[in-house]
């Protein structure tokens, strides 16, 4: 009976040593059924076009199915709140940094705390918002649409109430006095459509959204939300260079888990993440759509998003932005 409990005690001993600190073997083992990344935005989205670039390489090194579920809506709460009440340890959501950042300041009644509910496993990517406009609307830069927009009332398009378009507008138009009409649309995509078509006549969306139509000459660049020109644009000024000193508007793309998930699995998830955006087809692939990849670890993205959360809520109380 001694030398069976033994080796019982030296396997245990063996797989405690392997194992990383407070990690089980559950969470060694895991992936053990398929991760579903919840996008919080729709088909077309960064956060979208990221994660089904990434699938792939996720796939074989997880050794389980990864399956990319759209979830748009309410500037990402709807999928946000998946995810947060998931308990599965298999659901991952991924979308921009405002979700975490802006939405606490922006909606009075969230059912839950996204920076304390969530846990972030990593910004993959950083990326600029872009204000343009569709041809007709006469205006090339950014004097001549504020002086437009302080002759006749004008709109413009978002992605939806409080995601980065939408909150890069209202602070351009909080530092310059200019008065614009907020059109919000499920999604940067829809959002392009509509100023495409001359619905609205302007738009503050993601800059791989419009990269293409700009390209095309379909609609007018006039500003990037960043401090830095976009590489794939290099004629399209900052805000600070068109002359509104001091605006900065960057944003993140990101992923998250829920609050209880262990650290190994968020660890092992960054971990192969950043190994499949490491990737030269998907750097390439990135770069064409202005997206610089990040990767970055738990600690590190966490850092960001504490010092982002900070900022937009001097930003919200500046401009008395809230949303029910």
């Amino acid at each position: 009976m001694r030398m069976p409990l033994l080796k019982s005690f030296l396997a245990a001993v063996a797989l405690a040593v392997l194992l990383p600190s407070g990690a089980s073997a559950a969470d060694a083992a895991w992936p053990t059924k398929p991760v579903r990344l919840v996008v919080a935005f729709p088909a077309g989205a960064p956060g979208d076009i990221i994660s089904r670039l990434i699938q792939p390489a996720l796939q074989k090194a997880l050794g389980q199915p990864v399956i990319v579920d759209n979830k748009p809506g309410a500037g990402g709460n709807i999928g946000m709140q998946e995810v947060v009440r998931a308990s599965d340890g298999h659901t991952v959501l991924v979308g921009p940094d405002t979700m975490l950042t802006i939405n606490p300041h922006l909606y009075r009644k969230l059912s839950f705390k996204p920076m304390e509910d969530l846990r972030p496993v990593t910004q993959l990517a950083s990326f600029s918002q872009e204000l343009v406009c569709n041809p007709a609307a006469g205006v090339k830069t950014l004097p001549e649409l504020l002086a437009a927009a302080k002759k006749t009332p004008m709109s413009y398009a978002s992605g939806g109430p409080g995601v980065p378009g939408h909150m890069a507008m209202e602070l351009l138009l909080a530092d310059t006095g200019a008065q614009m009409q907020h059109v919000p649309y499920r999604g940067p995509s829809p959002a392009m459509q509509d100023v495409l078509g001359g619905s609205v006549p302007c738009g503050f969306l993601a800059s791989p959204v419009v990269g293409p139509m700009i390209k095309e000459g379909k609609l007018v660049p006039i500003m990037v939300s960043g401090t830095r020109r976009l590489a794939s644009q290099p004629a399209v000024p900052t805000a600070a260079e068109a002359g509104v000193k001091g605006y900065d508007a960057s944003f993140a793309e990101m992923m998250a888990m829920p609050r209880a998930t262990p650290d190994a699995v968020v660890d092992r998830l960054q971990s192969e993440v950043a190994k499949a955006m490491a990737a030269p087809e998907v750097r390439e692939r990135l770069a064409t759509l202005d997206l610089e990849p990040l990767a970055n670890t738990p600690d590190e993205a966490a850092r960001r998003l504490r010092t982002e959360n900070q900022r937009w809520a001097q930003v919200a109380g500046r401009i008395h932005l809230q949303l029910d």
